[in-house]
Formats: structure tokens, C-alpha cells, sequence
């Protein structure tokens, strides 16, 4: 029997190169969009917050501001392949927030639009509809969180800065 080679064939290695490009440009590309929707109603993004009813309403401006800034820098990121590790953890780390912020509105039956990209708030729909944009909401986010986890485990992807700069 034949030892096993522990290293990936070449062609394995440009694959992953390759589904790692994919997860930063769809993480990147979501977080980037989000922001600048976000970021074009300031109003929007504090209003959608403060629906959450998680934070103190004082501290929701802060959140509205800072987040579709945190988003478009992050983005900008993953996008360009810069600190791919570290921009995948954050990216991960947002999913996994606004996943808990979904099921957290979920669980006190609050009915509202997510917000993740503008326009949030309350919606007056039957409690059904609510729960199935919830579900929905968590799975994207959930496939996004996923994206970011590749790039945390394997953060070397083909085109990417970070790339140009080891060589």
C-alpha cells in the first residue's frame, strides 16, 4: 500500500484558491452593499436598530452610524483580499450578531423588517409571514457566516493583496 501524500495536489490548491476568492468577493460584496445602503439613510439604519429593542434608544445613533461604516470597511477587505484572515473573522462576527438579533426579535415576537439592507423596521404582517422571513434571513446570514469561516480557516485565495504582498 502506498504511503498518502499529506499535501494537496496543485490543482486541489488553485480550486480552494479559487472557492476562497468566491467567499470573499460574496461576504465582501454583501457586507459592501449593505453599508452603503445603509449609509445613504443614517435615519433608516438608527430607526431599524432601535426596532431591534435590544440597546438603549440613546445609544442607537451610535450603532446606526458606526455599523454600515464597519460594514463598507470590511467589505472593502474581504473584497481586495487585505487581512483576509482577520476581515473574515469580523465578517463571521457580524453574521453571527445579526443572526442573534434576528432570533433575539424572533423569540420576544417582534415583528420587524431585518434591516440589513435599509429600510428596516416594524411590519404589520401575520406572525407566519414574520417567522418565515426570519428563518430566511438567519439562513443567509448563516451562508455568509460560512464564507467568513473559510477565510478564517484558509485565508489564501487567488487575487487577493494580501497574496502580492507574501510573494
Amino acid at each position: 500500500m502506498a504511503a498518502m501524500d499529506s499535501q494537496p495536489s496543485p490543482r486541489s490548491t488553485t480550486v480552494r484558491d479559487w472557492v476562497g476568492l468566491a467567499a470573499r468577493i460574496i461576504l465582501g460584496g454583501t457586507l459592501l452593499v449593505a453599508g452603503i445602503i445603509k449609509a445613504t439613510d443614517i435615519d433608516s439604519a438608527i430607526w431599524s436598530v432601535r426596532t431591534y429593542q435590544i440597546i438603549p434608544w440613546n445609544l442607537a445613533p451610535i450603532v446606526g452610524w458606526t455599523m454600515p461604516i464597519l460594514e463598507i470597511i470590511v467589505g472593502l477587505l474581504l473584497i481586495f483580499g487585505i487581512a483576509t484572515r482577520w476581515s473574515g473573522l469580523l465578517g463571521t462576527l457580524a453574521m453571527v450578531v445579526f443572526i442573534a438579533a434576528i432570533a433575539s426579535a424572533w423569540a420576544r415576537h417582534i415583528s420587524l423588517d431585518c434591516g440589513c439592507f435599509g429600510d428596516g423596521g416594524p411590519v404589520d404582517q401575520a406572525w407566519p409571514e414574520t417567522v418565515r422571513s426570519y428563518i430566511l434571513d438567519m439562513l443567509r446570514d448563516l451562508g455568509l457566516a460560512l464564507c467568513g469561516i473559510w477565510l478564517v480557516i484558509r485565508p489564501r485565495s487567488a487575487l487577493s493583496v494580501d497574496r502580492w504582498i507574501v510573494r
